[in-house]
């Protein structure tokens, strides 16, 4: 088998790659298998990197049978009868990428879907998550900075890794504010990382709604701080998921208390939003910042009306009138909406994903694969879509 890495092609540019060069020479290693890498001018990793591993770097990748990229592969791009691994985005049948799907079904392509990558519990593998939530977290303290002229953080892709990262965040002295996040995944635990080396003092549910302290202090809520049956019954999280519209908010008290929000907890269209435009109009209405890293336009955060960019993250939210502000306006929430945000330290990003690749995913793909990890996240072979997938027929079309 020959692997061949893709030189990512879709615009706005992605830095992010699959493996790293030393990831690319463990894998020849380990595995035994050829592997190259289509030549990259954007990429975090320059050629000459990967180069220094023995790895070949070329512009033709043609002759390989499996290729790895991260987002989106341009159609015309598309090399018929290959098995691509990368985030098609068409499982809920996006409509900006409907000509993607019906390309991979007419060029006969097997799609893998880093998605749709899971174990035998259901439970997803992969994702970008973990840094999704560092750099969320980071850019919501960097808004509260600016908003109240307390310190000034250099935009996290501006620096070079990590490392950088953290040593910027050195300069924040936060007053006794409450941080409240909800989510308990990769986002969440990337968001846990920043507060922790912030030193911030965790506190519960119970004590951050009752109690004043002279220090900041955060919170992480799980889904059932935040969402309760509607007939007061027992939490059932499978039953969350399952039927959301049984459950009914009660995040409200926290936006009476907390001076920063970072979501990062996933949200289902059939539940309640967590709180609502008109909960924002009252007088004790506290929130200053929200980070909203899940991004979901018109969802479960109300002032998420756009998703903002990496080169601008920070806008205003009014919630009299509902539209969009200058970021730092006094009667105006600060909301921070990127919704790629571990484009802003790919490198880093990159490892990570790399090591989960190596790790769980490529054992299954290059031997046996007695779980189906692989045939599980198969969305379409052969010019057909697989029996999970057939839902996309139409959308396909």
């Amino acid at each position: 088998m020959r692997i061949g890495i893709v030189r990512e092609e879709k615009i706005p540019a992605d830095k992010r790659v699959a493996f790293t060069p030393e990831q690319c020479k463990s894998i020849k290693e380990q595995f035994g298998v050829d592997l190259v890498v289509q030549s990259s001018k954007v990429r975090s990793f320059q050629d000459e990197l990967y180069v220094q591993q023995g790895i070949s770097v070329v512009d033709d990748i043609s002759n390989c049978d499996v290729l790895f990229g991260v987002k989106e592969v341009p159609v015309d791009l598309l090399i018929p009868g290959k098995t691509y691994f990368f985030f098609s985005h068409t499982i809920k049948k996006q409509v900006h990428n409907k000509k993607l799907m019906k390309a991979l079904l007419e060029k006969n392509i097997t799609m893998v879907d880093y998605e749709c990558l899971t174990n035998k519990a259901g439970e997803r593998i992969l994702g970008f998550g973990r840094y999704a939530g560092v750099v969320g977290t980071y850019n919501a303290m960097l808004a509260y900075g600016q908003r109240y002229k307390l310190y000034d953080l250099k935009p996290a892709n501006k620096c070079v890794d990590r490392s950088e990262l953290e040593k910027e965040l050195k300069k924040v002295k936060l007053p006794p504010i409450k941080i409240v996040f909800t989510g308990g995944g990769r986002v969440a635990g990337g968001t846990l990382e920043i507060l922790n080396t912030l030193g911030i003092r965790s506190v519960s549910p119970e004590e951050f709604l009752s109690l004043d302290f002279n220090e900041p202090v955060y919170t992480q809520l799980h889904a059932d701080h935040h969402y309760h049956r509607k007939d007061n019954g027992r939490f059932d999280m499978y039953e969350l998921m399952q039927h959301p519209e049984r459950y009914r908010t009660v995040f409200v008290p926290y936006t009476k208390v907390a001076d920063v929000f970072v979501s990062c907890h996933f949200w289902d269209p059939k539940a309640e939003k967590l709180f609502s435009r008109e909960d924002m109009l009252a007088a004790d209405f506290s929130l200053k910042v929200i980070a909203d890293i899940t991004c979901d336009i018109d969802g479960s955060v109300p002032s998420t009306i756009r998703s903002s960019t990496i080169e601008d993250p920070l806008y205003g939210y009014d919630p009299i009138s509902g539209k969009e502000t200058s970021a730092f306006q006094n009667s105006s929430v600060t909301v921070m909406a990127v919704d790629n945000l571990p484009c802003e330290l790919p490198r880093d990003a990159s490892i990570d994903f790399g090591y989960a690749l190596i790790k769980k995913v490529l054992p299954s793909l290059l031997g046996n694969d007695p779980d189906k990890i692989i045939e599980r996240a198969t969305i379409c072979k052969g010019g057909e879509l697989a029996e999970k997938f057939q839902y996309l027929k139409d959308y396909a079309s």
